[in-house]
Order: C-alpha cells, then sequence, then structure tokens
C-alpha cells in the first residue's frame, strides 16, 4: 500500500471557508438520508421475501453435543447463520472471515430481539476450537463436517470454500430459509470497513473512487488476522 506520508497539498480536496464546507456538508446529508431511506425501503421488501422450508435434518458438531439445525435456534423463533469458511485440511481459518468475526459486537443485543447467531464451518470442531481460542472469541461455532449442509447452501462447491449469511425462521419444528448474501453483501458485519469510508483516505483499495494522490493498494492483501499486524 503507498505510504501515506506521500500525499502532498497538490492532491488536497480544495480548502474552504467554514460556510462552505458547512453548504458542502449539508449537500452531502441530504444524499446520505436518501442513501440511508432507500436502505429502509430495500429492508422492507426483504421482511417480505418468500421463504423456502427446510427439511434435510442436519447434526452439527458443537461443545456441547450434536446438535440440530433446529437446536442452533437455542428456543429463539430467529437464526442467522455466517459460513465461515474453514476447509477441513487447513491450518489456519479465512483471513477475511476472522476480521467478520472480530467486528461482532455482543450477540446479546439480537438475543433481545429474538434473534440468535452461530458461526458455522466444515472444518472439525477440534480446530475451530483451537482458532477460537487463538483469536480470544466467544461467539457460538459448530461444524457441519461429514453433512452436505455447505454444499446444500452454496458454500462448498467442490473443494472450494466461500463465506455467505444465511437467514432461517422457526415455526414450531419448522425451518424456513428467509434470506441469503454474500460477497459485499456481508460487509453489514465489517464495521471497521464503514468507519474508514467516513475517512479523507477511506479503504485505501485499488477499486475506490479517490483523489488523485491518495494512498491506494491492492484490496485482500493487507488483511491480517488481528494478532499479525504487528508483525509488519
Amino acid at each position: 500500500m503507498t505510504d501515506s506520508t506521500t500525499t502532498t497539498s497538490t492532491s488536497l480536496p480544495p480548502v474552504v471557508s467554514q460556510k462552505d464546507w458547512n453548504a458542502a456538508s449539508a449537500a452531502l446529508l441530504a444524499k446520505e438520508k436518501a442513501h440511508m431511506r432507500a436502505g429502509d425501503a430495500l429492508a422492507a421488501e426483504r421482511r417480505r421475501l418468500p421463504m423456502v422450508e427446510v427439511t434435510t435434518g442436519y447434526t452439527f458438531d458443537t461443545p456441547d453435543g450434536p446438535k440440530s439445525l433446529l437446536d442452533l435456534f437455542e428456543g429463539r423463533n430467529q437464526l442467522i447463520i455466517y459460513h465461515f469458511m474453514f476447509h477441513p485440511d487447513w491450518d489456519e481459518a479465512c483471513v477475511g472471515c476472522s476480521t467478520e468475526v472480530d467486528n461482532l459486537g455482543d450477540l446479546s443485543h439480537l438475543n433481545a430481539r429474538d434473534i440468535s447467531f452461530t458461526l458455522v464451518s466444515r472444518a472439525p470442531l477440534a480446530k475451530l476450537a483451537a482458532w477460537k481460542t487463538r483469536m480470544g472469541w466467544t461467539k457460538p461455532w459448530v461444524s457441519s463436517f461429514g453433512t452436505s449442509f455447505n454444499e446444500d447452501f452454496g458454500v462448498t462447491k467442490g473443494d472450494e470454500e466461500d463465506h455467505k449469511l444465511s437467514v432461517f425462521l422457526r415455526d414450531g419444528d419448522r425451518v424456513f430459509l428467509t434470506y441469503q448474501q454474500g460477497g459485499r453483501g456481508n460487509e453489514v458485519v465489517l464495521n471497521h470497513f464503514k468507519l474508514m469510508d467516513l475517512t479523507p483516505f477511506g479503504r485505501q483499495e485499488d477499486w475506490e473512487d479517490s483523489p488523485a494522490g491518495w494512498p491506494k493498494g491492492p484490496r485482500y492483501e493487507w488483511w491480517r488476522f488481528h494478532d499479525r499486524y504487528a508483525d509488519d
């Protein structure tokens, strides 16, 4: 990534009076409010999506013994699963997925709104437990090893792993898939990106539209496990 010290005064945005800055900020705020209202409209449409019933019986390996998909609801009516990329043969988990879990807050706020949350990976439970300890995480994490769960939900294709969020609704003992998102849709979890987006330099990745001379570098390459940044 380009060192930010290479930025010169010629590449800075215009420097204006407080009055002009207030006017420019107000114009941007109007666009931000429109963007937020559009997001609210999408959320309303999302709540009205049709559902598909999940009829396959899956058994997950958990620290508390085998559990079904219904058990993962923990008595609540809604469940969010983050499909965390961890191939059974890998010695380390996915760095991007690890970053997403780092950004997760206290789940009690979700639980208070009738929502349970868990991570699911294909690696055996022992590997998940070791990685959870290294990262200092407390989030629920179960293994789908030996089941078709990952394949059925499109996060394992052949020998390739993918990451997604899947949302489920329970009606008695019946379970329904209501929503699924992957790719940049998972940025809903990545609070650090949203904070970076507020800064002048942004994420400093090559795809961004930034002023000439702003620091940029290849996407993904700067990502590290949170205990590895000090190594750089």
